[in-house]
């Protein structure tokens, strides 16, 4: 049984790996946009650059974050994703960051309709709904997962101690 568990570890790791190599990638892509946007005209197609640039950005920061989790929950930490407390704080940590990149790829898509084609703006719209959505059904989530820690309160101790494992 270790050396399955030893193998799920090492397939976790190459996946954060991964992980962590995509985001490096995304990085330099917007870099080298937002370095040939300042190197151009500064007009209406280098504002465009500098926020395709960000939404990069942001694909990354999302890369990353997923990572890290992926190092932490199931590397460092190996918790069992089974209690109430653990499955709140491993989707919340996701969720924050894929909300918050959904909005920046929303803000990015409604400035793009605006300047390029209008007929794309239902389409940044639904972005910015579906994050509305995203949002609300996580906070529902977080809202009844609340009570059920509430009978666990055991669950909680331990997650906290898990986290002396990152410090």
């Amino acid at each position: 049984m270790k050396f399955v568990t030893g193998l799920f570890r090492s397939m976790h790791v190459l996946t954060a790996v991964f992980f962590a190599m995509a985001a490096l990638m995304l990085i330099i892509i917007a870099v080298r946009m937002g370095w040939q946007a300042f190197g151009g005209e500064l007009d209406s197609s280098a504002a465009q650059s500098i926020i395709e640039a960000v939404g990069l950005l942001a694909a990354a920061v999302v890369a990353l974050q997923i990572a890290e989790t992926i190092v932490e929950e199931e590397v460092v930490r190996d918790a069992d994703i089974s209690a109430p407390t653990r499955v709140r704080r491993f989707l919340s940590r996701f969720f924050v960051v894929v909300v918050v990149a959904l909005a920046i790829e929303g803000l990015v898509a409604t400035f793009k309709a605006i300047h390029d084609d209008m007929a794309h703006l239902p389409y940044a719209a639904s972005i910015l709904a579906s994050t509305a959505l995203l949002l609300t059904a996580w906070g529902a989530f977080v809202y009844f997962n609340r009570s059920a820690e509430e009978l666990e309160p055991e669950a909680m101790q331990e997650a906290k101690g898990e986290d002396s494992k990152l410090q």
